[in-house]
């Protein structure tokens, strides 16, 4: 238990720092006056495929990690992915046959991107809700107010933020995937014992009895 606690402190810390170092790095998609830099999400992705306790360590980790290199805003924005991260995490703990489909790993599983959207939508919305606390205080750049709310937040930030969390998930699910291969990455490795047992059970329910 001790050693498992240790592994997991330590990945927390190695995601928290890829969390933080990736935004500073990452190419980023400019569509005035937002900005969304690739595979900023994917180090807390990755965690919730781990346990509820990395995805807190590492939200939490972030977003105060942002309070020391970047703006209040961006700071709560990535705090407020607490929200999302536990829940997708406990629900990933409770369903891990979501990651495969047909007993494989399979980048359009249904199953999965249903749940990516879901938590996408929380994602968004939670993101939202802080940037539209900073707008009607007056507390955002100029350019934000000569769009106008609904194209600046709520189309921009909003919509596109739900896209860039889609896309985002994707990037943490093929790389976890492919760690698992090598590493175990809990929820992978619960998902095949799971699919096993499946199949080693199957067909004796339909052996015919004599």
């Amino acid at each position: 238990m001790k050693k498992n606690s240790v592994r997991h402190l330590t990945i927390a810390a190695l995601l928290v720092a890829m969390g933080i170092i990736i935004p500073m790095v990452m190419p980023r998609i400019v569509i005035g006056p937002a900005s969304f830099t690739l595979a900023s999400h994917v180090p807390l992705f990755l965690a919730m495929f781990f346990s509820p306790g990395v995805a807190v360590a590492v939200s939490l980790g972030t977003g105060f990690g942002f309070f020391l290199s970047a703006t209040p805003i961006i700071a709560l924005r990535a705090l407020s992915h607490l929200l999302f991260a536990l829940i997708g995490a406990f629900y990933l703990q409770k369903y891990p046959t979501i990651v495969l489909t047909k007993h494989k790993f399979v980048l359009f599983n249904g199953r999965f991107q249903l749940f990516n959207f879901v938590i996408g939508l929380i994602h968004s919305a939670a993101e939202l809700a802080v940037v539209s606390v900073f707008y009607t205080m007056g507390n955002m750049p100029e350019t934000y107010y000569a769009r106008g709310y609904m194209y600046s937040i709520f189309l921009l930030m909003g919509i596109g933020g739900l896209i860039h969390s889609l896309i985002d998930y994707n990037i943490a699910y093929f790389v976890a995937n492919a760690l698992s291969k090598q590493f175990d990455i809990p929820v992978f490795s619960q998902a095949k014992k799971l699919e096993q047992v499946k199949t080693d059970i199957l067909p004796q329910e339909i052996e015919p009895q004599q």
